[in-house]
Formats: structure tokens, sequence, C-alpha cells
């Protein structure tokens, strides 16, 4: 009996044994079930936090305070007698926005080791608000690298570091919101990063870094309504923060003229104007309106013409050409390539001190009467010389005046509109009415024809007049 019984246990336990082995193994075919709750692994500390990068970024931002600076008006990016400033280069050189440091002789610089350092080198450039602060050490000083600000992206994640309200030492965190914002009015040149990582009075002059600690931009301005931080705030590029600085400590104050830098005025070549120009692409700035005896006029730079590259600089629009001419130092003579009636040209220009800025002309009154082209709707006046010199416009002007256009009609839909003084149909210039429709005969009816226009704010505009 003991026998069997012995049997029997070792009969169950051998079976128990290789149903355990047969459950602990996944059917053929069929995945492994996963286990539940299972606490998964945290991200490194590196993913964690930005304190690497705020650590590397700190030592080489500065405090910068002016005794007995006349308080600003609310809504300014700067609080009443502090700023911030960067350190550049180990021997002390610092750059800060003008507006921190405008009308002081010396200022005290505190680093976030709490060092203290007065000086009054201070070198300024207004048209950029960029300035420049040298002091004195000993010792070589903490110093942050510059980094391409043109190979930051919409969304990128960036650092604002500075001294907002005199906290020396502030670390705010944020995205790339937009580049290259212009046109703000706040400078003559313009070319800012917008982000919105916070800023406040004081933060100006600070930096802005990417995430390996690299400056992007000196942080400069908010668009704000309270006087504070709402989401919105600029710093200047740090392509164009460094080339001023660089200016700036190799020759002094900076002295350029004033926009548009060589006498002319220019806007982006779309694609139609390109088409009809026999331009390869869109890339390039279309020349509409050159100023008398400027640089540009002394080099027979033309309305039309495409500028392609300055300096050997690729110009791809407008704001590029703003940027290139923004840093160039006065009596330099840069190659300007243009392109021209299907061939490039290289016009030399020399860039003068100071220079006479566009000025907007008067309104012109055309003369009533004319001869109506009835086909596109549009009446034309020549245009005579008593127009001219009542109009304040150049004495060798020579064009046709649109004196009514009809609603509805194909002059009103390319845009037309009365004042407008048309100066060349496809590159033929027009002295008449007669010459006008002449030119306007051996215009392509598909294509239609390239209007160059004169505007009553006294630029040239380019215009597709449809033809049916």
């Amino acid at each position: 009996m003991k026998a069997e019984r012995w049997a029997l246990a070792a009969g169950f336990l051998a079976l128990g044994l290789a149903g355990g082995m047969f459950a602990t193994q996944p059917l053929s075919g069929q995945p492994a079930v996963p286990q539940l709750n299972q606490p998964q692994p945290l991200p490194g500390r590196e993913w964690q936090s930005l304190a690497p990068v705020a650590k590397r970024v700190l030592p080489g931002v500065v405090c910068i305070e002016g005794k007995g600076r006349a308080k600003r008006l609310a809504g300014e990016d700067t609080d009443p007698g502090f700023g911030s400033g960067v350190l550049v280069d180990a021997t002390g050189v610092i750059l800060t926005s003008n507006h921190v440091v405008t009308d002081l002789d010396s200022v005290e610089v505190t680093l976030t080791d709490g060092r203290k350092f007065s000086t009054g080198d201070i070198r300024r450039d207004p048209k950029t608000d960029i300035a420049l602060v040298k002091i004195e050490s000993k010792d070589p000083l903490p110093f942050l690298e510059f980094s391409d600000s043109d190979a930051m992206e919409i969304g990128d994640r960036v650092l604002a570091v500075g001294a907002p309200f005199g906290l020396t030492g502030s670390v705010t965190s944020g995205i790339v919101s937009a580049k290259g914002r212009n046109n703000l009015k706040l400078n003559q040149f313009e070319d800012f990063i917008q982000t919105d990582a916070a800023m406040n009075p004081g933060n100006s002059g600070g930096a802005l870094v990417n995430l390996d600690g690299k400056v992007i931009g000196l942080t400069a301005a908010i668009k704000t309504r309270s006087g504070g931080f709402q989401g919105v705030g600029l710093a200047v590029s740090s392509n164009l923060a460094k080339k001023v600085g660089d200016e700036l400590l190799k020759n002094g104050p900076a002295r350029r003229p004033l926009p548009p830098s060589f006498g002319i005025a220019v806007r982006d070549l779309d694609e139609e104007s390109a088409k009809r120009a026999g331009a390869r692409s869109t890339n390039g700035a279309v020349v509409t309106r050159v100023v008398d005896d400027s640089p540009a006029a002394k080099a027979g730079i033309s309305i039309g013409d495409v500028i392609t590259k300055i300096n050997g600089e690729l110009v791809k629009g407008s704001r590029d050409v703003q940027k290139i001419t923004a840093i160039l130092p006065a009596n330099q003579v840069v190659d300007v390539l243009l392109w021209r009636d299907g061939k490039f040209y290289v016009g030399k220009v020399k860039v003068e001190g100071e220079q006479q800025a566009l000025k907007p002309d008067a309104p012109f009154a055309p003369a009533p009467g004319g001869v109506t082209a009835d086909k596109i709707g549009l009446a034309l006046t020549d245009l005579t010389a008593e127009s001219v010199k009542k109009s304040n416009l150049p004495k060798d002007l020579k064009g046709v005046v649109v004196a009514t256009v009809a609603q509805n009609s194909l002059a009103e839909k390319s845009g037309l509109s009365r004042g407008l003084i048309v100066l060349k149909v496809d590159k033929v210039a027009v002295t008449s009415v007669a010459s006008f429709d002449e030119a306007l005969k051996q215009a392509s009816t598909e294509k239609g024809a390239i209007l160059h226009v004169l505007r009553a704010n006294g630029d040239v505009d380019f215009v597709v007049l449809r033809l049916k």
C-alpha cells in the first residue's frame, strides 16, 4: 500500500511540474502578456532640468547699473538704474542694449559672483540699439559664445538670462515664437527674435541662449500694455549684435548711413515679377526707388533692378538688404550683384557716412481730362513740367498720370487707382499717353502688362495690368 501511495504521489508531482512549466511558456504564435503596474524608469536629470544650461550661462551675464538715470516711459523695457549685459570676451567686453546706457558717462557692472567693476568706456550704436561696455580685470572673465541666430527654428527652446528689476542672475525659459521681426519702429535697423520667455524691465541687454548655452540674441524689448511681461519678448538677433559689436570694438561708435543705406527703397520679388523679369527664382529684392545723387545712383543702380547679392552675401528678399547694409561701415566700397534685362551686372557702391533718407513726396494731383482706354477702363493724362514742380517730383521724371479708373474695370481689378504715375509698360519708358497706348498694344493679352508706377508716398511699385 505504501508503495502504491508513493507512486501515486510521485505521479501527481510530475504532473504538477509539467503543468507549471507549460503555463510559464507563451503559446506558440501568441505575444507575451505584459506585466502591469510596473514603475517605468524616469528620464535622467538632463531631461528634467535646464540647470546645466543655466550654470554655464549665468557667470557670463551681468547687471549694469547707472546712477541718476532719468525714468523712462511706462512700458519701455528698462528699469530706472538697472539693465543687463553679456560678457562676450575674457578681456571684459560686454554687449548690452543701447537704451540701457543712454546718456550715461559711467556704469557699475556686477557679476553673478558679486564682483563689481566701474567703467566709462561705453560705445553706442543707437540705430541698432546695441552698445558695448569695456571693463578692466586682472584675471580672465567668464564669457559666452555666439551661435547662428538664423539657424534657430520656431519652437526651439531658449532661456532668457538677465537682471529684471535689478535681480541679478534671473533665468526664464520659453521657445522661439517668431524670427526676423522688423518694421516695429523700435530701431532704424531691426532683426528681432520673438520669444515667450518671460522678460521684464531690466532684462534689456541680457542673453537669449539656446540649449547649448550659446547666445542667439540680446534681449531688448517687451510688447506690453501694463509695463510687465505679457508673453511677447524681443531680442536683437545674435548675427546682427555680433557684427555691430565687432565694429564698435574695432572702430568705436558706429557711423553708418541712415536707412535705406544706399539711397534706395526695395521690396520682395514676387513670382509674377520674377517671371516677367526673367529671373531664375524669387530670391532677390526689387529696387523701387533711387535717391538722386545717392551712392546707389552714382553706382548706376536703377529702378526695376533686382539685387541678388551684396558683398557676396545672398539676398533672398528686402529684409536681407536691411540686415546686410545695417552693419556696413562708412566709406566702404561694396559690390552689388544686379539682375537687369536678363543679365547680371555688378554695381560698386561706396557707403557714405551720413545720407539723406527717402522722403515721401506730396501726393500728386492730376489735371482733369485725358484719353480713355475703353477696354481696360483707364483714363490717363500727360505728366507736365508744371505738375512735376508743383508736386515736388524729380525734375527729369517722365510718365503719364492715372486720371480716372472705371468701376469694376480691368484697371481697377488690377489695382490701379487715381493719382498713380505710370513710368514704364513692360520695361518700355512712357513719356505721353500716346506712348503708353503704343506700349500697351505690344503687351501680351494672355500675360498682361507689367507697369512701373510711382505711388503717392514716393515708392515705385510694380502692377500687373490684366488685359482680358
